[in-house]
C-alpha cells in the first residue's frame, strides 16, 4: 500500500458530497456555456471522467512499463477539449454521465490505495522536458478535481444570480 488513504477518502467524500447536487440540477443549468474555457457543467463533469480514466491508466502503466513512461498527456495542446467534443458530453444522458463520473472517481480512489510503494518515484514524461513522479501525479489529483468542482460551483452561483 502506498499510503494514499487520505487522498482516496477525500475523493470519495467529494463524490458523496457532489453526486446528489449534480443529479438535482435542471437541464438548462447543466447545458449553458459559461466558464472561461467555454465549457458547460456537463462538459466539465465529462472532463473529470476523462481525468479519472487517464490517471488510472497512468498509475497502472507507471508500475510496469519501461521508464520514464511515454504515455500521451491528453490535456496538452487542447487535446482535452478534443476528448470532450469527440465524446459529445453535451448530449450525454445526465444521469448516466454523473454515474460514470462517480464510479470513475471511486475506482481511481481504489486504484491509488493499491499502488506499490516501491514505484512511487517512477516517472512519466508529462510534456517535453517535464517529468512527473507517480507520487506527485497522485498528490496532484485532488487539487485538479477541486478546481473543476469550484468551476461548477461558480457556474451555479452565476446561474442563480441571473
Amino acid at each position: 500500500m502506498a499510503g494514499f488513504e487520505d487522498i482516496s477518502k477525500e475523493i470519495t467524500a467529494l463524490v458523496s458530497e457532489w453526486e446528489g447536487k449534480l443529479l438535482s440540477l435542471p437541464e438548462e443549468m447543466i447545458t449553458q456555456r459559461r466558464n472561461s474555457q467555454n465549457r458547460n457543467i456537463k462538459q466539465i463533469v465529462g472532463h473529470l471522467v476523462d481525468s479519472a480514466s487517464n490517471n488510472t491508466h497512468r498509475v497502472v502503466h507507471l508500475q510496469y512499463r519501461e521508464l520514464p513512461l511515454r504515455f500521451p498527456n491528453y490535456a496538452t495542446y487542447g487535446n482535452n477539449d478534443r476528448w470532450i467534443a469527440i465524446q459529445n458530453y453535451h448530449e450525454e444522458n445526465w444521469e448516466t454521465l454523473v454515474q460514470h463520473w462517480k464510479f470513475s472517481m471511486l475506482h481511481f480512489a481504489h486504484v491509488i490505495q493499491n499502488i506499490n510503494p516501491e514505484m512511487l518515484q517512477n516517472e512519466w514524461l508529462a510534456d517535453v522536458g517535464e517529468k512527473l513522479t507517480l507520487k506527485k501525479m497522485v498528490e496532484g489529483f485532488v487539487p485538479h478535481f477541486k478546481l473543476h468542482l469550484e468551476e461548477v460551483e461558480k457556474l451555479l452561483t452565476t446561474l442563480h444570480t441571473e
